[in-house]
């Protein structure tokens, strides 16, 4: 695409989306429609951060999980033992997390291929055994819950009503800009040069003296950096976090389908993966599917497959995740936003 056919996302299309986001809660008060909101900016910065190590330095590691584990307890265990508000707790843990990935680095960037993805699971697996089994500082499988918030200043205002979601849908979109931005920065700079170059052919990049171990520990740094982040923030918004909500090998897999399906390797795909996801996962836990089909007459509430679907179908996202990645790995290997891309070239030409 020619710069001049650029010009108008960049600098006119990028910035009313961003107006409209910031304007959003002023007309729209709606809590649930904030929620979902704020869910789309927290996935959104976790697959712009997994893009970071798996789409441009081509790293699938599929342990992410351990990263954002660690900012969520960084954010509550220092505000529940030591009295410290989340708000410096949350840089605790991601320091914490950044020394996790260069242990992690130094072990598992000697494998490549499937081996590098094996050990980056049983990583992420060792550290969720590690916080349950370590009940004096985690609380173990019992969790961590929050009733209140202490204040924060942010921009000379205080802040005291974490009551309400307006503060959380600010800082979510806060987040999940932070992250583009970060990713756009990564992919026009030498360094995101030389992690692509890596992705293509790493013996090739090593024999033109570009360090894999230094490249790929600065890939894994800068994306266990906003995972973290993202980790610290659902602890916040949540208020109750347990290794089985933040520290579990499927949220691993959903932080890597995000990128996957929206297209991995580009700036805006992640934001399309969240768009595809979240909706999905919100209809499917909601159980709109399985209710709607009973209202229609479709299925009876009290035959068996109603039964069947009012207690299975909320819990058959993951099933739906591994049939939408078929999908799209079938017929869209550039993702979600490659396939419209090809589109639109196509109907261009046409």
């Amino acid at each position: 695409m020619s710069p001049t056919k650029r010009f108008p996302f960049r600098f006119i299309l990028v910035p009313a989306a961003l107006a409209a986001l910031c304007a959003f809660p002023a007309f729209v008060a709606n809590p649930y429609a904030l929620h979902i909101m704020i869910l789309l900016f927290l996935a959104t910065a976790q697959g712009e951060a997994w893009n970071i190590i798996g789409g441009y330095a081509g790293q699938y590691s599929v342990g992410h999980a351990a990263y954002f584990g660690a900012g969520a307890y960084g954010a509550l265990i220092l505000l529940t033992h030591y009295g410290i508000a989340p708000w410096f707790g949350t840089w605790v843990g991601v320091a914490a997390a950044m020394g996790l990935a260069l242990l992690i680095g130094a072990i598992c960037f000697r494998l490549r291929g499937p081996y590098f993805v094996l050990a980056s699971i049983a990583v992420a697996e060792i550290v969720r055994i590690t916080v349950l089994n370590t009940p004096a500082l985690t609380n173990g499988a019992e969790g961590i819950l929050v009733s209140e918030l202490p204040p924060l200043v942010l921009g000379g205002k205080m802040i005291t009503d974490f009551s309400s979601k307006v503060p959380y849908y600010y800082m979510g979109l806060g987040l999940a800009v932070a992250t583009i931005v970060a990713t756009w920065a990564v992919q026009n700079s030498k360094l995101g040069y030389y992690f692509q170059a890596i992705r293509e052919d790493q013996d090739a990049a090593h024999s033109l003296g570009i360090s894999l171990k230094l490249y790929k520990n600065l890939a894994l740094l800068l994306s266990a950096f906003f995972t973290a982040q993202a980790g610290a923030f659902y602890a916040l918004y949540v208020r109750f976090i347990d290794p089985t909500t933040v520290l579990p090998l499927d949220l691993s897999v959903q932080i890597v389908l995000i990128a996957i399906i929206g297209g991995i390797g580009t700036i805006y795909g992640p934001v399309v993966g969240a768009l595809v996801l979240v909706p999905l996962s919100e209809v499917l836990r909601s159980n709109v599917v399985a209710q709607a089909l009973i209202n229609s007459g479709l299925v009876r509430e009290d035959s068996g497959m109603g039964v069947f679907l009012k207690e299975h179908l909320a819990h058959a996202h993951v099933l739906i995740y591994g049939i939408l990645v078929v999908v799209v790995i079938l017929f869209m290997p550039d993702g979600v936003l490659g396939f419209a891309r090809k589109l639109v070239t196509r109907k261009a030409r046409s």
